[in-house]
């Protein structure tokens, strides 16, 4: 091949005529020469050191071994893509980042230049270079010691199979350093490494060393007897032998020496220089790094704890304006609102006064008229004065509705025709309201003023024709018979016919013929000792009675329906106040309001049920007003029980079922309530309640009785007026000054004994059903107990509850998919439209609580500073400690504050399903205030952390991670919230990111722990941090980095893999626990 080459050269000297070759000799000899390094170098031969003396030379020939060089390692970073794909990204930026020289080869031709034309025979070929990659990938542990092959082994030991030292190949072998597959004989011309370059023990060549090392020949420390900056020795017996090169390139552990140190930076592999100030620089890095403005920066590393408290001080500048800038707009619109409503209060207030004063006027003239015409005609007056004061209220009636002046009689005189059209434009209906008749004139805006005052005004209206029917006459009763604006409600009766509840347990019974008729437009009260029944005789003809046998015959208005058709305009006011402590009075009604009234009801029929609501119930003075908490105290006891009525009177139900309201109630508050009741009765509206001994005036307010004695059974059902009547019947009459109802629960408790009556206590119940002509059941008849069931033994009894327990939740389950066909034909506002309102109350729930999410944010702060300052970043496990530390804090802190989303709030959410909200909107109106949360607290935390530990990888990079981990234990805490008691969920929250992490952490010695540990969510968010640092370590820290992600299991391309999984759990757990919101909820 030389010969070969020899002879092209002299062809094309031949070719070139005298003259040209005198003219442009010098280019030509430089061009042969070229040519003739081509035809040496693809065999790494020279001919000798002469060839170099010319400076025109050398780059030339630099740069054509550093082409053949580049072959080379790219070949070895195609083995390691092949081999170890698992931490190589991007196989030609990685290249780029560790073996492309172009910027600077003056190591190259300093070895060249040492190394004369033994150069190309000294490189490593690619079979030895994959050589060592192999022994690397195989033995992590001892990457430096390569097995023995056919040069250095126990037989054959030359001088360059020592560290540091390389040899030559004869000079008549052919090395092919690209294609070759067998190792070389390099035995010749044995002497130290070049500058850039290491040379493995036992293995006799020369490899280059990656981008930010620092391979410096070695000197002898005679003190230590290692070869410094490196950690081998001399080796004995031979006294000649000298410090060679570096002799290995491994992990930052096993091979420090060769990484440029921290506070340096290594432009080439033969160049180390300080860092100047103002600028840091890490171990293996290849150029400096300007430090952060305001931050203290050492050499080595870059303190930037200055720039941290920046970020934080801007975090929390955020979070006040926008904490500060909602309490103000929710201040100054409640401000605005109130300022609107006593306005209109006030100018409702005069309007009626106007109204009364002007009446007034009408009959004083219409009585002098009469009086002066029967003065004139001699005629004896008309005794028609009633039918004169209904015509003159219906003429008044008519006048005010209408709204011009060509609608006024012309009886009455133009002064008050003026003043009419005034009070009529008063009340006109905003043009937003449905159903009503705009007039002729101008348009009303259907703005907030123009609401409040037509809803202020209707409410005069009525409390004006309540005090005029207060003691009605036969025109008062006309009247309110003919009232067109009285709005009445759709008019269902309820009638049951031996109503029968027993548990399924162990067959107790509850209730036991129970019949009578519950009929619209009365209030019926439900009274009767402890035992009696009353809140499950409430609970079966509400349709909420779970885990009981019901039996016997329900009608809805004569038909045989379900009561869950109507559930949309059925009220039931529970025992407990389940009201939002964080809400106002006014804002829990009109969020009630907004969501159960017809969606179609226009905003002002609506104000007008919010308006009437508060100002029935006396809660005028307290609507601006917190409701309150355990903690915070708001409003007093009984306004609480009263807007926990309120919130089902602004549904405008049919039927309202209210479960012992006046409990805790002053006589006076119970007044007040059964006054708004009463005012619900005349609308039609069917109610039923529990109460406990009420008041004698109380008790007279009652249309219906139902008393109950102990077993669920009927003592007496009817009007009021008629209890005493019947009773004193049975002999039973009540001492003067003992109010009746007292007299008679006490007589059904037993307390009462000494009765002047043939009638025992227990005869009651079947002297009722003889005296209503019902059929009495044989058992009663005969007086024998219902409770005649044989002594069982504990495992019995012990499997009967466990069976009845599972039944129990069977039939919960059952009952909350219930599918019934809607008969009460009201569309309440879609399910996104409910999401709105949900949001909107979230919102401000959520803005009252700043102290609450202050002190997260606290907590969180403190955390990553502790965690960033314990935890510093390690570049031999590339931070992965202090990541583990965070994946468990902000899983537990994140967790434990996410449970509050549906802990605190599980009565409220049972109430509002129940009532036919949607369970779906709520759940995501909470989760989407909550992602609010989701990311902050991730910038919160790192804001301290990261500016501490001054990792790598990117604070975007660490950003994301960070919010997908909490958004996906923020689901895993809505599970726990839903699925178990608040004590337990806490306890769990604590455990599982403490436990999970540390089975993710675990070496993975089976396949059952790998599985285990793949559905372990700290796995994957481990993963992305370790993956996202390791992608900032390339060049020197290649073999570091495919170490460490072999040893933990990981794959550089899989960090949107780990991204994706914490979000699909964080989805999963969020369906999970909305599953089980909807089946576990309580109806």
């Amino acid at each position: 091949m030389k010969l070969h080459c020899l002879i092209k050269l002299l062809n094309l000297k031949m070719s070139v005529n005298r003259r040209n070759w005198l003219k442009h000799g010098s280019n030509l000899r430089l061009v042969l020469l070229v040519l003739w390094l081509v035809c040496y170098v693809g065999y790494g031969q020279f001919e000798g050191r002469n060839d170099f003396e010319n400076p025109a030379v050398p780059p030339h020939v630099t740069q054509m071994v550093y082409r053949s060089l580049s072959d080379s390692t790219a070949a070895l970073n195609q083995e390691l893509a092949t081999k170890a794909k698992f931490c190589v990204k991007d196989q030609d930026a990685d290249w780029n980042k560790a073996f492309n020289f172009s910027a600077n080869l003056d190591f190259l031709s300093s070895c060249i230049q040492k190394t004369g034309d033994d150069f190309g025979r000294r490189i490593c070929t690619v079979a030895e270079m994959k050589f060592y990659l192999d022994a690397f990938l195989s033995k992590t542990d001892n990457s430096e010691y390569l097995p023995p092959n056919g040069i250095c082994n126990l037989t054959s030991w030359v001088p360059g199979c020592e560290p540091g030292w390389a040899c030559s190949v004869d000079l008549n072998e052919k090395v092919d350093l690209q294609n070759s597959k067998d190792f070389p004989n390099r035995t010749r011309n044995c002497m130290s490494c070049c500058e850039g370059f290491f040379c493995p023990k036992a293995l006799t060549c020369m490899i280059p060393c990656p981008l930010g090392s620092y391979c410096p020949l070695a000197t002898h420390n005679k003190t230590t007897g290692l070869c410094d900056p490196y950690n081998y020795q001399l080796p004995p017996r031979l006294p000649d032998h000298t410090c060679g090169g570096a002799n290995v390139w491994a992990d930052v552990r096993r091979s420090d020496e060769v990484f440029c140190s921290a506070g340096s930076y290594c432009p080439t592999t033969t160049l180390k220089k300080h860092c100047d100030r103002g600028h840091y620089c890490r171990m293996g890095s290849t150029s400096m790094k300007p430090c952060y403005k305001l931050t203290s920066c050492n050499p080595d590393t870059a303190n930037l704890h200055a720039f941290g408290i920046m970020v934080i001080c801007g975090v929390v500048t955020v979070l006040l304006i926008i904490y500060n800038c909602s309490d103000q707009i929710l201040t100054t619109r409640e401000r605005r609102q109130a300022k609107s409503r006593e306005a209109a209060v006030k100018k409702a207030k005069a309007n009626q006064r106007w109204k009364v004063a002007r009446t007034a006027t009408k009959k004083h003239v219409t009585e002098i008229r009469e009086q002066i015409s029967q003065t004139i005609s001699g005629k004896k007056p008309n005794n028609d004065g009633e039918t004169h004061k209904m015509l003159d209220r219906g003429y008044s009636s008519e006048v005010d509705s209408s709204s011009s002046p060509a609608s006024s009689s012309s009886a009455v005189q133009p002064s008050f025709e003026i003043e009419d059209d005034a009070a009529a434009g008063s009340n006109e209906r905003p043009s937003g309201v449905t159903g009503g008749k705009r007039g002729k004139g101008h348009k009303i805006k259907n703005s907030q003023s123009q609401i409040l005052k037509y809803a202020y005004n209707q409410i005069e209206k009525e409390k004006a024709r309540e005090l005029e029917n207060s003691d009605p006459t036969f025109s008062g009763i006309v009247n309110m018979a003919t009232y067109s604006e009285m709005k009445r409600r759709t008019l269902m009766e309820l009638s049951f016919q031996d109503l029968t509840l027993t548990l399924k347990s162990n067959g107790k019974h509850l209730l036991r013929c129970v019949t009578g008729t519950m009929k619209p437009g009365r209030i019926t009260a439900v009274m009767g000792p402890s035992g009696a029944g009353k809140t499950s005789l409430l609970s079966a003809l509400a349709g909420k009675a779970v885990g009981c046998n019901l039996s016997g015959l329900m009608l809805i208005n004569g038909k045989q329906l379900s009561i869950h058709s109507y559930k949309k305009i059925i009220g039931f006011v529970p025992q407990d106040d389940i009201v939002h402590g964080n809400l106002t009075v006014e804002e829990n009604i009109w969020f009630h309001a907004k969501c159960r009234l017809p969606a179609g009801q226009s905003k002002a029929d609506k104000v007008l049920v919010v308006e009437r609501v508060i100002d029935s119930l006396g809660l005028q003075g307290v609507r601006s007003s917190l409701v309150g908490t355990v903690e915070k105290r708001g409003i007093s006891g009984g306004q609480r029980k009263r807007v926990n009525v309120g919130l089902e009177m602004a549904m405008e139900p049919s039927i309202l079922f209210l479960d012992e309201p006046t409990s805790g109630l002053d006589s006076a508050s119970s007044q007040l309530l059964l006054k708004a009741l009463k005012h619900e009765a005349l609308e039609g509206v069917n109610i039923c309640m529990v109460v406990h001994q009420p008041s004698y005036t109380l008790f007279r307010t009652f249309n219906d009785l139902v008393l109950l004695a102990k077993g669920g059974l009927t003592v007496y059902h009817g009007p009021v007026e008629n209890v005493e009547e019947y009773f004193s019947s049975l002999g039973i009459i009540v001492p003067e000054r003992i109010n009746p109802p007292d007299y008679y629960i006490d007589v059904l408790e037993g307390i009462v004994t000494n009765l002047n009556s043939d009638v025992g206590i227990k005869e009651l119940p079947q002297r009722w059903m003889l005296h209503k002509g019902y059929s009495v059941p044989l058992d009663m008849r005969k007086n024998n107990s219902t409770n005649g069931n044989a002594e069982q033994t504990f495992v019995i009894d012990l499997l009967g509850d466990v069976t009845s327990n599972f039944r129990l939740r069977g039939e919960k389950i059952r009952h909350n998919f219930l599918k019934t066909r809607d008969l009460s034909y009201r569309t309440t506002p879609s399910m996104w439209l409910q999401y709105k309102y949900f949001l909107g109350r979230i919102a401000k729930q959520r803005m009252r609580e700043a102290k609450l999410q202050a002190t997260d944010y606290l907590i969180l702060l403190l955390a990553g500073a502790c965690l960033g300052s314990l935890t510093k970043a390690s570049d031999e496990s590339f931070g992965a400690p202090g990541y583990i530390n965070s994946i468990i804090a902000v899983s537990l802190l994140c967790k434990i504050a996410a449970l509050r989303s549906f802990s605190l709030d599980k009565l409220h959410y049972w109430r509002e399903s129940a009532a036919g909200m949607s369970s779906l909107a709520s759940f995501l109106a909470k989760d989407t205030i909550d992602c609010f949360n989701t990311l902050v607290k991730p910038l919160v935390y790192l804001s301290m952390f990261y500016f501490f530990t001054n990792p790598r990888s990117t604070f975007l990079d660490h950003y994301i991670v960070l919010v997908c981990l909490v958004y996906c234990v923020t689901g895993i805490a809505y599970a726990l919230a839903i699925f178990l008691q608040p004590g337990s969920a806490q306890l769990f929250s604590v455990l599982l990111p403490v436990v999970l992490t540390l089975v993710a952490t675990k070496p993975k010695d089976s396949e059952f722990m790998k599985t285990i540990s793949d559905l372990c969510y700290p796995k994957w968010a481990l993963q992305a941090f370790v993956i996202g640092n390791a992608q900032k370590y390339y060049g020197v820290w290649m073999i570091t980095r495919c170490g460490l992600l072999m040893k933990s299991g990981y794959d550089i391309n899989e960090w949107n893999l780990c991204i994706m999984i914490l979000l699909l759990i964080g989805v999963a757990t969020r369906m999970i626990a909305f599953v089980g919101m909807v089946i576990l909820q309580k109806r």
